[in-house]
């Protein structure tokens, strides 16, 4: 059997090494230059209703979203960004603000000066931040406020919202040529082209390089991989990921970690958002959570504990591992907050809960702590692994108690003050 027929004697490749992209500052965040992919997210409230924006913003950066994008469309979404600025600083949130503008950008940032300054970046879509002769005046109007609030702006066209002018010119261009792309190829290029002048022209009026990050959104999964190639090959800008519009549920879960997974895989990306349509009355913070474990899953970062949990089969016709697996990794979101700073290096802790002995005792040596819990048909008894080696045995009905109380304590000792590890002794 050769190399190719044996899958088991094939490299495993890493991850490319990440795009070289210039570094820029928003608030107190890096994004790109070799810095950590960024997880942001966006509210769904009216900007206008400030203590519901702030209850969301504070929501979404305890889930772990390191920046929060909020829509600025009219007068009363202006005049509230600096008080839901200061409200979060009052709870202790320093999560920088974007601001989402389109149509009047120009008009609010420069009637709302308190706006400007409280903002820690611009986001301006080219498709729509004027049209015709005042597309250039009104952008110019946006860049020379940022400039002079020392603001970062992301310049991100849209495939819902392109630049007719510039597609229709290129589209007239491909027809007359002796070998025409299709429409969907061409409408990337207007996208990469969107970007990249409106990017130049930032430039031109001043713009530094290093305040400048680039997206270019689109809602299926090949063409967002295919544009955020191209962008990527011609420029060195910062760039942010998002597939927009992705759905709802796991479509939209899917969708989007199919398109960021690969380009990430290639390098590409220092910021991340994932769009979810959120089910009625869901919760917001998902998106913030499907994007860290994105990053998370593929090795690029470590936020939360990795709780493993076998599938279930026949051998496990309880649902005792189930629930288990789902409450200790609920108590671990729940409690992150406060663990970043009570035990630092908490997030790199590796639970296994697993339901039989097929797997149970090896999966739980691999982990910090594991334990495998008695199948259908098996002795009442939870073995519990620490540190690959066995540590305690567990019977009863208060097994579920019992396990997460050993991990409270491993947490404890192995990332509290000074602490170390519980040396395991098998009972």
């Amino acid at each position: 059997m050769n190399k190719l027929e044996n899958p088991l004697q094939s490299d495993i490749a890493g991850p490319a090494p990440r795009h070289r992209t210039t570094q820029v500052k928003v608030g107190d965040v890096a994004v790109g230059g070799g810095a950590p992919i960024v997880v942001q997210s966006m509210t769904n409230t009216d900007t206008a209703d400030i203590d519901g924006t702030i209850a969301q913003v504070a929501a979404l950066a305890r889930a772990g979203s390191e920046m929060v994008r909020i829509t600025v469309d009219r007068e009363e979404a202006a005049a509230a960004v600096p008080y839901i600025r200061d409200g979060l600083a009052k709870l202790g949130v320093t999560t920088p603000l974007i601001g989402d503008f389109h149509y009047i950008g120009h008009k609010l940032l420069a009637a709302y000066p308190a706006c400007a300054e409280a903002l820690a970046k611009y986001r301006i879509n080219p498709g729509n931040v004027g049209f015709k002769d005042k597309r250039d005046t009104q952008f110019a109007d946006i860049i020379e406020i940022a400039n002079k609030n020392s603001k970062p702006v992301r310049i991100g066209a849209n495939w819902g919202s392109l630049d007719q002018e510039l597609l229709t010119r290129l589209m007239d261009e491909n027809a007359a040529s002796a070998n025409p792309r299709d429409v969907r190829a061409v409408t990337r290029e207007a996208m990469v082209q969107s970007a990249l002048l409106s990017a130049a022209r930032a430039e031109e009026l001043g713009m530094p390089k290093d305040r400048i990050i680039l997206s270019a959104k689109v809602s299926a999964v090949q063409d967002l991989i295919a544009v955020y190639q191209d962008l990527a090959s011609r420029s060195d800008y910062a760039i942010h990921l998002g597939l927009t519009e992705a759905g709802m549920g796991t479509k939209g879960i899917v969708a989007s970690s199919a398109a960021l997974g690969i380009l990430l895989q290639q390098g590409i990306g220092d910021t991340i958002r994932i769009s979810l349509t959120p089910e009625p009355g869901g919760d917001r913070t998902r998106e913030v959570q499907v994007g860290q474990e994105l990053l998370q899953t593929m090795g690029f970062r470590t936020f939360v504990p990795l709780v493993a949990a076998c599938p279930g089969c026949g051998r496990t016709t309880s649902t005792t591992f189930q629930e288990l697996a789902s409450s200790i990794q609920g108590f671990i979101r729940d409690e992150m907050p406060g663990w970043k700073t009570k035990y630092p290096g908490v997030e790199e802790l590796n639970v296994a809960v697993m339901g039989c002995i097929v797997n149970g005792p090896g999966e739980s040596k691999h982990a910090n702590i594991g334990i495998s819990l008695p199948g259908t048909g098996e002795a009442p008894a939870a073995p519990v692994f620490v540190d690959g080696k066995k540590f305690r045995t567990l019977r009863g009905p208060t097994i579920s108690a019992d396990f997460k109380a050993l991990v409270i304590d491993y947490i404890d000792q192995r990332y509290g003050q000074g602490a170390k590890a519980p040396a395991p002794a098998a009972q």
